[in-house]
């Protein structure tokens, strides 16, 4: 079953009042020289991603599987790469089990939410 079906679904379920509850993740970086604010929900098959603050202007979301979550050394590759500016937001469909990174640069984040050096 494709996951826009699985979604279609969910929406229908919640327009009849069917509704699960949502989960809502926080990000937020405070220092010398960067600041992020950041706000995941998700519910019902879908995930809104909402970039609050960003001192680089932008949010960067790095999605991996939920089978990589707390495994710095998962070579699974990333569900999906974006940004989302400065008081935006971005909805998606579908993607509900994900493990995210988020920082305020555009560098490659290994599944750790570190970058990736390379040799």
């Amino acid at each position: 079953m494709s996951y826009k079906l699985i979604a279609l679904f969910q929406f229908l379920l919640a327009l009849s009042g069917c509704s699960q509850s949502g989960t809502t993740i926080s990000h937020r970086i405070q220092s010398n020289d960067e600041s992020l604010d950041s706000t995941i929900h998700i519910q019902d098959g879908v995930a809104r991603f909402e970039c609050v603050d960003s001192s680089s202007g932008q949010c960067q979301y790095t999605l991996y599987p939920d089978a990589c979550s707390g495994k710095p050394d998962c070579k699974l590759a990333p569900l999906q790469r974006f940004g989302v500016a400065r008081g935006e937001s971005r909805q998606l469909a579908g993607v509900v089990k994900f493990h995210p990174c988020v920082t305020t640069t555009t560098a490659t984040l290994g599944a750790d939410c570190k970058p990736v050096t390379t040799h």
